[in-house]
């Protein structure tokens, strides 16, 4: 039977400490939602019930299980498994606290609703009323336990990666087990002054070189494109803006793949031809020099992607008015004022949050290194740590997991590409007009 409360809200404690105290005996006791009451009481009882499988899951993710090599290897601890689960075990923890928050501050409502009104709803209202608040609620559920799931835990677990020592050939399940290590992987790369810290300044550095020369060359050339298509005056103009856009809608697999052909330092038809005419006596190092591969990353990456701002920029100047570019002829302005005056500064105002996602993506564009070059050529420390001349860090990433089997290294990286790219990605979120108008 339940409790009577008082409508003058002297009860508001009382009703918010006992929603605290077991979710759901608020409504069950106090304010006679029998529905929220019993659904909120389940969830708890359930996850009670769960309690010894979810301790046992906790101490798994924090132990990363024990070494007994007189077992099987099949019955042996996997550290892997035992961090997944324990990831996915905080997860649900997470959702039941959210659950709980939720009941006590529906509690509270129920009891302000009651205070209001001076009665309790009907069964019926309560249902009706229930059903019609919480239908987004249930709507949503499902993606949000699903990003948690497939989104979250994964990001989480790569992060926990870079505080073991998840590596071959001493720490690989099922055969070895995996340990907390600390900082120790992200002071062995960023100060360790070994083979490992060298390759990773000297691959970080050469990201970041890449990402801006990447970009701006692509940026200004297509916007150079751009400027020439709309000054010129003939009737092919159409013709060149398809040629220009082919490289950018051509697969990059496929494009990086024949450059990488072209380009080859004995047999390649780039060097052939120049020698058959006369301008070079050697063949040029295209892919087989450090700084001549980085010189070719980048040219070959201006072909592929200058198509793409120049189809970008000429969008944007189509929004600009024909009047300003009349008052500025009238005003004596030349062809040159005209684009550093007016054409660029509008351009650029436009174009900024894509320039700026232009260049995260070059921090993560796999496609233009690997399929070109594939890291290739090697240097001084790529014996010990496969970063070859033309590496950037997402590349060396891949090889560190798929060859070297060093996770931990890996996710050490992957922390840092993400600590450093996240600004820029919550910077042009935030310049959104959806996020200045709070429509998200």
């Amino acid at each position: 039977m339940a409790l009577s409360v008082s409508p003058d809200g002297s009860a508001a404690k009382k009703v918010k400490t006992t929603a605290a105290c077991f979710m759901g005996l608020s409504h069950l006791l106090y304010l006679r939602d029998y529905v929220k009451g019993i659904f909120f009481a389940l969830c708890e009882v359930a996850f009670i019930g769960c309690l010894p499988f979810t301790i046992g899951k906790l101490i798994g993710l924090i132990t990363l299980g024990d070494p007994h090599p007189e077992l099987p290897i099949k019955r042996r601890d996997n550290s892997i498994f035992m961090l997944i689960d324990g990831i996915l075990i905080l997860t649900v923890i997470v959702i039941f606290a959210i659950v709980y928050f939720l009941s006590v501050k529906s509690a509270e409502k129920g009891y302000a609703e009651y205070c209001r009104t001076k009665r309790f709803k009907s069964q019926k209202e309560q249902l009706d009323s229930t059903m019609g608040k919480s239908f987004s609620i249930f709507g949503l559920a499902p993606a949000f336990v699903m990003v948690m799931v497939f989104v979250v835990v994964p990001l989480i677990f790569s992060v926990c990666v870079a505080f073991t020592n998840y590596s071959d050939p001493a720490h690989i399940p099922p055969n070895n087990t995996v340990d907390w290590v600390g900082l120790q992987n992200f002071k062995e790369l960023l100060t360790g002054h070994n083979n490992w810290s060298v390759g990773f300044a000297r691959i970080a550095v050469w990201t970041l070189v890449w990402a801006v020369l990447s970009t701006a060359t692509c940026y200004f050339g297509g916007l150079l494109l751009a400027v020439q298509l709309k000054e010129i005056n003939v009737k092919i103009a159409p013709a060149f803006r398809f040629i220009f856009i082919l490289p950018y809608a051509v697969p990059s697999v496929v494009s990086m793949l024949v450059w990488k052909n072209l380009l080859n330092g004995t047999f390649g038809i780039v060097n052939r031809t120049l020698m058959t005419l006369g301008l070079i006596h050697n063949p040029i190092p295209w892919l087989g020099d450090p700084t001549w591969a980085q010189f070719t990353c980048v040219i070959i990456n201006l072909w592929a992607g200058a198509g793409y701002f120049m189809l970008l920029s000429m969008g944007t100047m189509t929004a600009i008015s024909s009047d300003m570019y009349e008052a500025a002829t009238i005003d004596g302005a030349n062809k040159w004022q005209i684009l550093g005056k007016i054409t660029l500064p509008l351009v650029l105002y436009q174009t900024m949050p894509l320039i700026i996602m232009s260049f995260a993506h070059n921090v993560n564009n796999f496609g233009a290194i690997f399929f070109l070059t594939g890291g290739a050529p090697t240097v001084a420390d790529s014996t010990t740590t496969m970063a070859g001349g033309t590496d950037i860090l997402v590349t060396w990433i891949y090889k560190l997991t798929i060859t070297l089997m060093k996770y931990n290294y890996a996710s050490v990286i992957a922390v840092i590409i993400f600590i450093v790219l996240a600004p820029f990605a919550i910077f042009n979120f935030r310049n959104t007009r959806a996020y200045k108008e709070g429509e998200v």
